[in-house]
């Protein structure tokens, strides 16, 4: 028998995209696993801002319909498909995908299903996987951040901005970490950043400036787009690299004079189609992250917990994107 089998399991399913108003708690049962499946007992799930903007059909992909936002979770293995070998009932695992993981049972490739880092709870591994994943590819790929260099942060108390923070000191950088709030920024000072700046300043740039030395900084982590973007470039010292990781601040329009003058590069990063074309290493980048949580050197911040049933609240404070930290739905 398995874990699930008496459990009648719920999801949050809509027929159509839209506000999280379109959404309703079902009753929902995936199945038994396929041969290469592993079907989890959610504990937990997170909440991002992409999560939202995907059950909306503001992304700039449309899942199919009807549609289970979310994607990562942790919780327990309560059954494996036939091909499945390093997984078992009972392992404590975090699985990541693209929705389905607004429920209380979900079926997911082995693949993307690993055994939790011990160190993290149910909520924290929940949020664990695709904020650092980003972050590590941004700055170790894509930026090529090195010791001793400076990371500019945007957005440094969010999802994937709190996780470069994190990196970033792991790697050896300086790290200014620019934020919203009061409460934003002292959480980018707790992940390990070495400055922190009000984002609604109207003397942002010289208070980087000052922050760096009166020197321009190496690294641009860009999870903000929109208003940001542009002088966040222009505080780009000689070789700088712009890591361009979302807009929910809107789409920018940049200069292309700038990237001369500068010497400077705009660099795209979107770690799911880095998975999608580039697996093998995809892989190796979750290994190197997860051991670093394993060691107790990563680990995200959580800012409130919701009940699954509560879910509408839970996106709403996910998409208004005020608080310090992460937000969690809980399974019973």
């Amino acid at each position: 028998m398995t874990i699930a089998a008496a459990i009648i399991s719920r999801a949050v399913m809509a027929d159509e995209l839209g506000p999280p108003d379109s959404y309703r708690l079902v009753l929902h049962d995936p199945g038994p696993p396929s041969d290469t499946q592993v079907r989890i007992c959610i504990r937990a799930t997170g909440i991002s801002f992409v999560d939202v903007l995907t059950a909306s059909g503001g992304y700039q992909v449309k899942p199919p319909v009807p549609f289970i936002p979310g994607s990562e979770c942790a919780g327990i293995v309560d059954a494996v498909g036939s091909a499945v070998r390093d997984l078992a009932p009972g392992d404590k695992v975090v699985g990541s995908g693209w929705g389905g993981m607004f429920a209380e049972i979900v079926n997911l490739p082995a693949r993307t299903v690993r055994k939790m880092p011990a160190a993290l709870s149910f909520e924290a591994a929940a949020v664990f996987p695709v904020s650092y994943a980003t972050a590590w590819h941004a700055l170790v790929d894509r930026g090529r951040l090195q010791a001793g260099e400076t990371l500019l942060v945007l957005g440094a108390g969010g999802a994937t901005g709190y996780a470069a923070v994190q990196i970033g000191k792991y790697l050896g950088a300086r790290v200014i970490g620019s934020a919203s709030s009061e409460a934003k920024r002292a959480l980018a000072a707790t992940g390990g950043a070495d400055a922190v700046v009000d984002a609604r300043g109207d003397d942002w740039r010289d208070r980087v400036k000052a922050a760096n030395d009166g020197k321009g900084v190496d690294v641009v982590f860009d999870p903000v787009g929109g208003e940001a973007t542009d002088p966040a470039f222009r505080s780009l010292g000689w070789n700088g690299r712009h890591l361009v990781i979302g807009f929910p601040g809107g789409i920018a329009a940049l200069r292309t004079n700038l990237p001369l003058l500068k010497g400077a590069s705009l660099v795209g990063v979107d770690v799911r189609q880095f998975g999608l074309f580039e697996p093998e290493k995809s892989e190796a980048n979750r290994d190197a992250v997860f051991a670093l949580a394993a060691e107790g050197k990563l680990r995200p911040a959580i800012a409130k917990t919701y009940a699954l049933k509560d879910f509408q609240a839970a996106m709403e404070d996910a998409a208004a994107g005020e608080r310090a930290g992460r937000i969690v739905l809980t399974m019973h």
